[in-house]
């Protein structure tokens, strides 16, 4: 148990540093632009660190190092695909045009961008509700993976661990904007990176150096029965090609999370706060070197977590505890010094409250502006809740969105059962990869895009991921447990189809659609001039 004197004076400092940098984002938030996209004016190396610290949170430290322990070393190419499609790509292919088109169009969020580019108030409509339904699944995890870790190594409730994350993290989103959000970002993104590169020295200490990755392969036999016969071989290799563990990595974790960045919106809304091309460059290789050492750490680590425990309690990580998502909390708590123990909470703080501040402003700004401030010129809205297009009073609604947004991500974390955080998110990248791809990228690569096309591919990546999830793929279905229900089975389909994540079945059908709405829209255009 670390001392609770050290953390709560160490959190105390932090707090203050955090709060000062919020109210620097308050005062610097005069409209509601300023408050969704940061004036559009960021610093390449803050928009660096925001970008990364939002895509790297709890939920790749302690979720997916909880899965590393489990599977193996085999999640490194994630790292891979994380550099190369989550920053390269990223910001080199879509980076640009989406900064550029963003201005031209006056766009303010990534369901704003679809729309205008569409020309489509559903594009808008639609994008904002997937996002406001959706993203709590991530946030939640985030959520969790923090509250877990607190409540391992502090010996908080897990009540009081998420209450108080969701409070402080509100505290400045609501009212900071994106400023403040990106400010905080940076400060957060830098103590992870200090604080991952100490812990990878220390975990490379407690297994015995760089012998301790030949310890892991020696450790082979010691793969559990039942993950030894769905194709885990051991922890430094693939596991049997087809087998079930193989398709749950590849397709789920690797894949699912790798390709799924390309179209997260609170991602994406980061290229349209660069003031240029070249602040878009400037901030690659901050981003980069981020998440190399970040997650590089985080996977490295929660597989050689089966070293210490083997050579110290004659166990393996997953049978230290029940819950994949307690490992790494467990593991540092054990064999970390006291000092970096509070390092590595704050660490933890960090990454939390960098992904959820973003993903609480996206939701809020989807909720405020996509939806409601639209939405409420309907006719059948009486007048007296129509409110105004007055900038102040958009200002006002989409705080009040965030909020909404923020507490139905807290009631969600309550009921949310364990060993869910990296499936979690795997799962809501899973969404946006086969919801919004093929249209984000069509919007930003196209000269005269398919209004059609675009939404027969929102709405068929959306509901096929979703049918897919909910009847087919296991991991998620039996714990929905709906098509047990309604049809006596935790999946419709047999092996392999079981294991096959949901984006691999939506996202190509997806495409599918653009192209077939596309085509049919070229038809029904040329007709007339035929005719």
């Amino acid at each position: 148990m670390v001392n609770q004197l050290y953390f709560w004076a160490a959190t105390a400092v932090y707090a203050v540093v955090i709060f000062y940098l919020a109210w620097l984002g308050y005062k610097k938030t005069r409209s509601n632009a300023d408050y969704m996209l940061a004036g559009r004016n960021v610093h390449p190396v803050i928009l660096g660190l925001s970008y990364g610290a939002t895509f790297i949170s709890t939920s790749a430290i302690v979720g997916f190092g909880g899965y590393a322990a489990k599977l193996g070393m085999g999640i490194i190419w994630l790292v891979m695909l994380n550099i190369s499609v989550g920053v390269l790509i990223a910001f080199i292919v879509f980076g640009k045009p989406t900064r550029r088109i963003g201005k031209r169009l006056g766009a303010l969020t990534f369901p704003d961008l679809l729309g205008k580019v569409y020309k489509s108030n559903f594009m808008q409509y639609v994008t904002g509700l997937i996002i406001i339904v959706g993203m709590p699944l991530y946030s939640s995890a985030v959520l969790i993976g923090g509250g877990r870790f607190i409540e391992e190594v502090l010996d908080v409730p897990y009540l009081w661990a998420i209450i108080g994350l969701t409070a402080i993290t509100a505290a400045y989103v609501v009212f900071g904007g994106l400023v403040a959000v990106m400010y905080t970002d940076a400060l957060q993104g830098s103590l992870m990176i200090f604080g991952m590169s100490a812990i990878m020295i220390f975990t490379l200490s407690a297994v015995g150096g760089f012998d301790g990755f030949q310890s892991l392969t020696d450790m082979s036999h010691l793969v559990p029965a039942g993950l030894a016969s769905t194709g885990m071989t051991g922890w430094t290799s693939f596991p049997e090609l087809g087998s079930a563990t193989w398709y749950t990595l590849v397709t789920t974790v690797i894949m699912g999370v790798g390709i799924g960045v390309l179209a997260q919106p609170q991602l994406a809304v980061r290229f349209m706060t660069a003031k240029d091309g070249k602040s878009l460059n400037r901030a690659i290789p901050v981003g980069a070197i981020f998440i190399l050492i970040t997650t590089g750490v985080a996977y490295t680590m929660g597989a050689l977590t089966n070293v210490y425990f083997y050579n110290n309690f004659g166990k393996i990580s997953t049978q230290m505890t029940g819950n994949i998502d307690n490992i790494v909390p467990l593991f540092i708590d054990t064999a970390m010094p006291e000092w970096l123990v509070v390092m590595f909470v704050l660490v933890l703080l960090a990454a939390a409250m960098s992904t959820m501040s973003s993903l609480f402003h996206v939701m809020g700004t989807a909720a405020g502006h996509d939806i409601w401030v639209h939405v409420r010129r309907a006719r059948f809205f009486p007048s007296r809740m129509r409110g105004s297009d007055e900038d102040a009073s958009k200002l006002r609604v989409n705080k009040i969105g965030t909020f909404v947004m923020i507490a139905a991500s807290l009631g969600l974390a309550f009921i949310m059962p364990g060993d869910i955080i990296a499936r979690a998110t795997a799962m809501f990248m899973g969404l946006c990869a086969a919801a919004f791809l093929p249209a984000y990228t069509v919007a930003v690569f196209v000269k005269n895009p398919s209004r059609l096309g675009a939404i027969a591919s929102l709405l068929t990546g959306s509901i096929v991921w979703a049918v897919w999830t909910v009847f087919v793929h296991k991991a998620e279905s039996s714990v929905l447990r709906l098509s047990e229900i309604l049809t006596g089975s935790p999946s419709v389909l047999d092996f392999p189809w079981t294991v096959v994540d949901s984006l691999f079945i939506a996202l190509p059908l997806s495409i599918a659609a653009l192209i077939i709405g596309t085509m049919i829209e070229r038809r029904r255009s040329s007709a007339p001039a035929e005719a």
